[in-house]
């Protein structure tokens, strides 16, 4: 493929607008895409993003509007909406027939109706257009404001995820270029449900040592799952498997962790979810990531117990003993 010049960004959210300024600063003409009306106008007139990126104001050149075929005109498509809409976003973008690729999937998660991974959907959905995946340890409100971040970037060509990341490489962003497609989603997917668990062990005042615990225990699985799978060893323990688990496992900043945090402080699953509001994307993987390992005959009794939190209501303390009474075995193999 040809150098990338400019760049559609589909979410106006947080994350989306953090990547549209990002690619405003490597170079790239950008167009972002908003459903709702207001952030198109107060991006377009303000320079800012206040609902969801409240405080920044940017200098970038960025291009807001509410045409999903202005946006899809692009030489590459970064898709930033949530997991559980992909399906819809990508079949609304065949519609306006002018989709030439790549798109990059930046939603960290797994259709909870089909058990399928992001670029199975639009295997489906945009079939002959290439994925990419843009995946690693970073909160947007960090990207926005400048400060140094480093992500994966995968595709199945290893010249297409090189040329994703010259389009959005900057003083302030390093993307770093894989071809394992599986392996970067399946991190960014299971990091959330594991999160969700960390944030409980912090919400119930469990200690730093249960937290860091329940992180490399939570690796483990991830890690199991993945290989099973046939994601690449490099990318699991890469920025997009380990390094994404380390940082969303370890702050509020973070959605699922929040989530759990709520959890731990005795909240159920149901009184949040019955609240309304957006819902942290591992309350919907968890689940499929069990059915997954179950698939694959690959323990994951962490991820068994956040999605028994979730489904069940399950208390914090009913989970710790659930887990805590597991028999005893070795964490190496050979034992």
């Amino acid at each position: 493929m040809g150098a990338i010049r400019s760049i559609g960004v589909v979410g106006g959210g947080a994350w989306g607008t953090a990547l549209a300024l990002t690619a405003a600063r490597a170079g790239r003409e950008v167009r972002l895409w908003a459903r709702d009306p207001g952030t198109v106008s107060d991006i377009r007139s303000r320079r800012q993003n206040p609902r969801y990126l409240p405080g920044i104001t940017f200098d970038e050149e960025l291009e807001a509007t509410s045409s999903l075929e202005v946006v899809a005109d692009a030489d590459a498509i970064l898709l930033v909406t949530p997991a559980q809409t992909t399906r819809a976003m990508l079949a609304a973008l065949k519609q306006t027939g002018k989709v030439r690729g790549p798109v990059v999937l930046c939603a960290k998660g797994i259709e909870q109706s089909s058990g399928k991974l992001l670029s199975k959907v639009m295997s489906e959905e945009l079939p002959g257009v290439e994925p990419g995946v843009l995946s690693g340890p970073s909160f947007a409100d960090d990207v926005a404001k400048g400060l140094p971040t480093a992500v994966t970037v995968a595709a199945n060509s290893a010249k297409t995820a090189l040329s994703l990341c010259e389009a959005m490489q900057s003083p302030c962003f390093r993307p770093y270029a894989s071809i394992d497609i599986l392996g970067a989603q399946i991190g960014g997917a299971l990091k959330n449900v594991l999160a969700i668990a960390c944030g409980a062990v912090v919400g119930r005042k469990l200690g730093a040592s249960a937290q860091a615990a329940l992180t490399a225990r939570g690796f483990a699985e991830l890690s199991r799952l993945g290989t099973a799978m046939g994601a690449q060893g490099e990318t699991l323990t890469g920025l997009s498997g380990l390094g994404d688990l380390v940082l969303t496992c370890s702050s509020s900043q973070s959605r699922n962790f929040s989530f759990g945090l709520r959890l731990g402080e005795g909240f159920m699953a149901s009184e949040l979810i019955s609240a309304g509001g957006k819902l942290a994307e591992g309350a919907y993987s968890a689940r499929v990531a069990v059915k997954l390992a179950r698939k694959y005959d690959v323990e994951v009794p962490i991820c068994e117990t956040v999605a028994r939190m979730i489904d069940e209501d399950l208390t914090i303390d009913d989970a710790l003993n659930t887990l805590m009474a597991r028999p005893l075995k070795s964490e190496t193999a050979g034992l």
